[in-house]
């Protein structure tokens, strides 16, 4: 998912250089997730950044593998409904994989364009897509982080907070917009009418790297137009991908398995994340993690 209008990073973070020659992070969520098996890529976009996406990623990918296009757009909306006066922002992450549904055909999986999310993790996730298929409910996958490994230090940040069941399976998903770092771990600000909310920095946190079948779009369409129903004239209203999964884990509609990793999370959320992040992929690379060139 790369469609993001980057208002706190204030540019098209996703093809940023971070790594030693240049990479972007994205450039290493591609690579651990052709290593570990995927074999397409969609990449969930605006149209009007795709001359500048496709030079700068897509045609140095498709080297590699398939690559197809999807846009994610403020317009596009089921019959029956308009886009609020004064709305340019899209309508969030559960928005920008329905963008998808015509280019997947296939089990998948979901990231973010501007997250590290380490090899571990998507290796873990298309193995699980590599089991036979189930009869219903719908089954699906997550990887979780903890709280504390993906805080920023120059602002607040929005997390899922996840609620993971004994046998590890997924819960529920609260979604918290505002959280900082603080000196009893962090704490998540105006989180409910009682106000902040204390937490510990363990908790496990979703951070959109998921894994799908495409029985998810039918339900996603219908949580879509629920979601439009009571919030389309909020302003700034987003439908979260986290809040889409936990209300189908609520309904009975799907399981969510959630795998634990010890892979890192880094992210650029904000300009003064950047040399940290580059810090940390030099330190990779040097430890034989990575190549440097990334791809050769």
């Amino acid at each position: 998912m790369a469609a993001g209008v980057a208002s706190r990073y204030g540019s098209l973070k996703q093809i940023e250089p971070v790594g030693p020659a240049g990479e972007t992070l994205m450039d290493y969520s591609v690579y651990d997730a052709l290593r570990a098996g995927v074999e397409r890529l969609v990449f969930v976009i605006r149209r009007e950044t795709e001359g500048d996406f496709h030079a700068a990623v897509g045609r140095r990918y498709a080297r590699r593998a398939e690559v197809a296009y999807a846009y994610q757009s403020v317009d596009d909306l089921p019959a029956g409904y308009a886009v609020p006066a004064g709305r340019t922002k899209p309508w969030g992450t559960g928005h920008a994989v329905l963008a998808a549904e015509g280019q997947i055909h296939a089990p998948f999986l979901v990231a973010n364009a501007d997250d590290f999310y380490g090899a571990e993790a998507f290796a873990l996730l298309a193995g699980f897509l590599a089991e036979p298929a189930a009869p219903p409910p719908e089954r699906y996958a997550m990887v979780a982080y903890r709280l504390g490994n993906t805080l920023s230090d120059e602002g607040s940040v929005s997390r899922g907070l996840c609620t993971v069941s004994p046998e590890g399976y997924l819960a529920g998903v609260t979604e918290l917009t505002a959280i900082e770092r603080s000196a009893g771990g962090a704490v998540a600000r105006a989180a409910a009418a009682a106000g902040d909310l204390a937490l510990t920095g363990d908790e496990p946190v979703s951070m959109n790297l998921w894994a799908f079948r495409p029985g998810l779009f039918p339900l996603l369409e219908e949580r879509f137009e629920a979601f439009l129903r009571t919030r389309r004239e909020v302003p700034g209203s987003e439908l979260y991908l986290p809040a889409v999964v936990a209300d189908l884990i609520a309904a009975g509609a799907a399981t969510v398995r959630v795998f634990a990793t010890t892979s890192p999370w880094f992210g650029v959320t904000y300009k003064a994340d950047r040399p940290r992040v580059v810090e940390r992929l030099r330190a990779l690379v040097a430890q034989g993690d990575y190549p440097s060139p990334l791809w050769g």
